[in-house]
């Protein structure tokens, strides 16, 4: 689910255009009709076809693992089986346009069409009741690519080429059945398990859409800095994957994105003057077939670019395991464990929040939890507790009630009993506005000078991740944005709202933004729209 508009010709369009005014809406079902006297009303249906309408009967919704702009991933946990799966919710209150319903219908549909495979994940259920759809999947716990590859002892052309083979096969087979996945990027791919073998796996076709041979798509969606010119120049088709990929091998071979910029226009003109830099380390030490391979997944013309099919024969690829083994060098690995620690600086000032606000008495605890608890087994899973507080006249937020139950759940089941479920309950009223990130931001000032300086974010991250000197100073360098060697509240507040390395691009920057950008690039004359 993403940030994409209907294609011409895309269902949504047809039944605008074509439906008479007594027609039912598509989006509504008989099944959803509720009479109330002598009228009745229709409530919002999604899914054309779904295993069932409550997923408490069969899943208990647990931790957070993920968040984007419509969706929650939480762990889930077969209640039957005791498997562990995970679970998309996208609420409903979200889906504000016809548009939003059918990429939501639309990422299902692809998911039910592409076949099995290794290196994709499995969809399991689909659930949909009044509030959001469930989307239950293969849960992959294998952490995200970047951390395996900080993780190991040293990191070599040839692990890139292995991780460059999968993608692409995993682009290759999407074309291959009609998708275009339109949002390739390293945090769409986790690998299934942590053992040394474990397969990577595609887990986001949000932003996917089916697609015809020569057909040609005109919205701006995606991630800016894995965008293909085309993109921007609205008037592109499948080869946008190979260009993603592209974008995903160089910063597997150098640890830093093709095109960076400060803004949004610098990056849309970077991607648009498509100059590669190879002189910066390593690339003098990077073999030429590889760099052969970059040149011809990132040419500015979709029409000589490689197929997806090109790419796999490329005697880089065809010779992986002859690739060159020798260490790319720890600036590459510090500059790609630069990413992943960006992400553990954010997660553990939401536990410390989390840890830090302050206790408060709450009457009716007991009762509250066993209203809750609905299966009377003597816990509630999250979706139990969010629903629970709306009926006590409680709207907590998703993200500052999930910062509660990740605290509390002290087992780490997923689910609140009522000890846990105490500790949740006499934090609620401390929630409102921005207080808690005042905490966070007090116990990273060690000094209490009022700025994070170094030695700030070196003691506070020395016992999470082992960090070396040139990761910690990169972290200042993006979130110190007056430049002025260290972080405000103000620059602080920023990160934790919107983040601020380029990993987290991807649906933080709307199509409106990038839309108005386009127009300007094109009246500025650095954007020419392509044929």
């Amino acid at each position: 689910m993403g940030n994409c508009c209907a294609t011409p010709g895309s269902p949504v369009e047809k039944n605008k255009k074509g439906q008479k005014k007594n027609k039912a809406n598509p989006f509504y079902g008989d099944e959803y009709a509720v009479s109330n006297g002598s009228a009745t009303t229709f409530k919002l249906r999604v899914l054309k076809e779904l295993t069932g309408q409550d997923i408490s009967s069969q899943y208990d919704l647990g931790r957070e693992l993920g968040r984007g702009e419509f969706g929650v991933t939480y762990l889930c946990t077969d209640v039957n089986t005791g498997e562990k799966y995970a679970c998309k919710s996208i609420s409903k209150k979200k889906l504000r346009t016809a548009v939003d319903i059918e990429d939501v219908r639309r990422e299902v549909e692809i998911m039910k069409h592409l076949p099995k495979h290794t290196n994709i994940v499995t969809l399991k259920d689909t659930y949909e009741d009044d509030d959001a759809v469930h989307i239950v999947m293969e849960l992959c716990e294998g952490g995200e690519l970047f951390d395996r590859i900080v993780a190991r002892g040293h990191y070599t052309e040839r692990a890139a080429a292995v991780v460059m083979r999968t993608i692409v096969e995993v682009v290759q087979m999407c074309h291959k059945h009609g998708v275009m996945h339109r949002d390739l990027k390293p945090e769409n791919f986790l690998f299934g398990n942590k053992k040394e073998n474990a397969p990577l796996k595609a887990i986001d076709f949000g932003l996917s859409v089916f697609f015809k041979p020569g057909e040609r798509f005109n919205e701006i969606v995606g991630s800016p800095y894995y965008m293909a010119p085309e993109v921007l120049k609205r008037n592109y088709g499948p080869e946008v994957d190979v260009w993603s990929a592209g974008v995903i091998l160089y910063i597997l071979l150098c640890g830093v994105p093709p095109f960076w910029a400060e803004t949004e226009q610098g990056v849309a003109q970077a991607i648009i003057r498509s100059v590669i830099d190879f002189k910066r380390d390593p690339w003098p030490k990077v073999s030429d077939n590889a760099k052969d391979l970059v040149k011809k997944m990132l040419n500015p013309d979709p029409k000589q670019r490689l197929t997806a099919q090109e790419v796999l024969e490329h005697p880089w690829l065809q010779n992986a395991k002859k690739a060159p083994n020798v260490p790319l060098g720890e600036t590459v690995k510090a500059r790609l464990k630069q990413f992943s620690v960006m992400n553990k600086l954010k997660k553990r000032a939401l536990r410390v929040i989390a840890e830090h606000l302050s206790v408060e008495e709450v009457a009716g605890i007991k009762e509250a939890f066993d209203v809750m608890d609905t299966g009377k087994r003597g816990k509630i899973n999250l979706e139990e507790l969010r629903m629970g507080l709306q009926k006590l006249g409680q709207q907590i937020p998703d993200a500052d009630l999930q910062i509660l139950v990740e605290a509390a759940d002290v087992d780490g089941d997923g689910t609140l009993n009522y000890g846990e479920f105490v500790a949740v309950s006499v934090h609620l009223r401390k929630m409102a506005n921005d207080e808690h990130l005042h905490k966070a931001f007090a116990f990273f000032d060690l000094n209490q000078s009022g700025f994070l300086e170094i030695e700030d974010l070196r003691d506070s991250l020395n016992d999470e991740v082992d960090t070396s000197e040139e990761v910690i100073n990169a972290i200042m360098l993006d979130v110190d944005t007056d430049k002025d060697g260290r972080i405000s509240y103000e620059e602080f507040v920023a990160m934790m709202k919107a983040g601020t390395d380029w990993r987290k691009a991807s649906r933080q920057y709307s199509r409106e933004r990038f839309n108005s950008l386009s127009l300007k690039l094109m009246r500025d004359g650095s954007l020419q729209l392509g044929n």
